[in-house]
């Protein structure tokens, strides 16, 4: 942003009232605030026994912040030509400045880290939050501040009660809490297009519509989420990472099914953190930056390549603001060297049955500082053989011994109940050099130190997770879904934590995740699963990347080229020149 003179900042002064205990501190910041010793109220005390900060009076000194314990108080200067917050949650709390424009006929897209404001503009323009302009007037306000642009109309059509929206939520863990009956049952409720036997079928739901709703599995629920999304009739429909919990091809096959919804002429918006199904999906991007439960600033709209290549670059042209100091690039890997150089373990082949399911691994073999990324379909036996390599699971034909000592961090996470991040830690062999010098810098984890793991997002404990995975004292780490609740760039961040820790210990990293892109730019090598959903699953040897992803894209139907400037995978528009080119090279992987 453009600097301005101090006068003319617009100051942000948030705190985060979860964190904040001013019994404990005596109220340190109202005590240390240098306008307040001048006798002015800078910092007040509330009715509710917690601080309150005024940012007429504040000069951004940031004693406070320096001084407060708990790392409660957040100070930011913004540039003017922001203007006024659509939205603020009231005095010290998060605000948003701008908002996302729909377009009817076509797909929007949001990318952005969590907690900047995507699912606050979902609810605003889904009609579930009325924007705090205008301190409680309503649609109103927002009509005039929006006057002469896309929005006004938008808007007025909201207040009129003319547009109807469908709004598919984040959490859709709360679903089961909220419904109690059959997945058919939920769904007939949500009908009022008569389109059920088309969406179940599309969303290959028919199976579970007898099933009670509260023990189907996440990729299931979140199916479910979807199609009772769909079955309204509206306007717009808004869908909150609808990815989570599904597979690569159930992905791209959603990606399709909700563009159908804007080729019907309506309005579509997404918020998605796997980049691939983003680029897959939509038509415009909108690039959300900022600080996470402190502000957020929506830029304006651009096509999906560039909006996606701005942010991943860190930086919008149009605006010209740089909002992260380092550009994402997505590099080729080289092919792994010989199978003698630098070999670490090797393991057999070895087979698993159970009652419904039967799995067949090929044998293979893993080099010192190599990562080997696994893909295939859920219900393919990827979780059941990488139990059997930590020793979890025993084979029924096979011997699996490779002497080695094994970290194993799990698909589900189940937080110890009363235990701090702390106290986890060190209950955990760590090596401590590293995780210091790695985990604790790169996921800013001092901060979770005092939390307990009950009270962690999901995000933040994946991140401790993976910490103490990736940091025991272990020859192989084994992560089941890492990226899983992470955001776009937690997750690169994430995978060149796995490579920095895999290099420098020279042990060996095996990780299962459906994030192609999150794949592309970790592994070194590739074991991909192919079978019949849970009937039966076969792995292959680990293979060269090429090799690996043109396997399983072929499996999917799917090709992909590589960006230009950034080097990240695009997945080709179906039927496209490009598309069918490559098809008929079979080169399905950037050809």
């Amino acid at each position: 942003m453009a600097k301005k003179e101090e006068g003319d900042q617009i100051r942000v002064a948030v705190i985060d009232f979860r964190k904040c205990s001013s019994a404990k501190c005596n109220w340190l910041c109202v005590r240390m605030c240098p306008i307040n010793r001048l006798d002015k109220e800078c910092i007040l005390k509330g009715e509710d026994l917690k601080p309150r900060i005024s940012e007429k009076l504040c000069t951004g000194c940031k004693i406070c912040v320096h001084k407060c314990p708990f790392k409660a108080i957040s100070i930011v200067n913004l540039s003017p030509k922001l203007g006024k917050a659509v939205h603020s949650y009231g005095q010290n709390s998060y605000r948003l400045y701008g908002l996302p424009i729909p377009s009817k006929g076509s797909v929007v897209g949001l990318i952005g880290r969590n907690g900047i404001g995507k699912t606050t503009a979902l609810k605003i323009l889904s009609g579930k939050l009325i924007p705090s302009i205008g301190e409680g007037k309503g649609y109103r306000a927002a009509i005039d501040f929006f006057k002469g642009s896309e929005l006004q109309a938008y808007f007025e059509s909201l207040e009129q009660g003319a547009l109807k929206s469908s709004f598919k939520p984040q959490d859709i863990n709360s679903i089961p809490q909220a419904f109690k009956g059959s997945v058919k049952e939920l769904l007939k409720k949500m009908d009022e297009t008569g389109g059920f036997k088309v969406v179940t079928k599309e969303l290959e739901l028919e199976k579970i519509l007898d099933s009670d709703i509260q023990p189907i599995s996440g990729g299931e629920l979140q199916r479910v989420a979807i199609a009772a999304s769909m079955l309204k009739d509206a306007d717009f429909y808004f869908f909150d990472e609808p990815s989570s919990y599904l597979d690569a091809r159930e992905r791209l096959r959603i990606a399709k099914i909700i563009r159908s919804l804007a080729e019907k002429g309506k309005y579509v918006m997404v918020v998605e953190h796997d980049l691939a199904v983003l680029d897959y999906l939509s038509d415009y991007i909108h690039v959300i930056f900022g600080e996470k439960g402190v502000f957020g600033v929506i830029s304006g709209r651009m096509s999906v390549r560039n909006g996606i290549n701005q942010y991943l670059d860190g930086y919008l042209k149009s605006e010209n603001i740089r909002f992260r100091d380092k550009e994402i690039k997505f590099h080729v890997s080289a092919p792994m060297e010989s199978k003698d150089k630098n070999l670490l373990l090797e393991f057999p082949s070895f087979e698993k049955k159970f009652k419904q399911f039967h799995l067949e691994a090929e044998g293979g073999y893993m080099h010192k500082g190599e990562v080997l990324g696994v893909l295939g379909p859920n219900a393919i036996g990827k979780t059941t053989f990488v139990k059997i390599l930590a020793g979890v699971l025993e084979p029924d034909k096979g011997k699996i011994d490779m002497g080695l000592t094994v970290a194993y961090k799990p698909q589900y996470l189940k937080p110890e109940k009363g235990v701090t991040v702390r106290e986890f830690f060190d209950s955990q062999k760590l090596d401590r050099t590293l995780f210091e010098s790695e985990a604790m810098h790169r996921f800013s984890l001092m901060d979770l130190m005092d939390h307990s793991l009950e009270e962690l997002s999901g995000g933040e404990l994946q991140k401790v997770a993976v910490s103490a995975a990736m940091c025991r004292d272990s020859a192989l780490a084994l992560l089941d879904e890492p990226s899983a609740f992470l955001d776009v760039e937690e997750r690169l961040n994430a995978a060149d934590f796995i490579r920095s820790v895999t290099s420098k210990k020279e042990n060996a990293c095996l990780v299962v995740d459906h994030d192609i892109l999150f794949q592309d730019y970790l592994s070194d090598r590739l074991l991909v699963f192919e079978g019949v959903p849970t009937i039966s699953g076969k792995a292959s040897q680990p293979l060269q990347m090429r090799e690996g992803m043109n396997k399983f894209l072929a499996s999917l139907g799917i090709t992909y080229r590589r960006d230009p400037e950034t080097g990240r995978p695009r997945a080709n528009k179906p039927g496209s020149a490009k598309d069918e080119e490559q098809k008929k090279e079979n080169k399905y992987y950037y050809g």
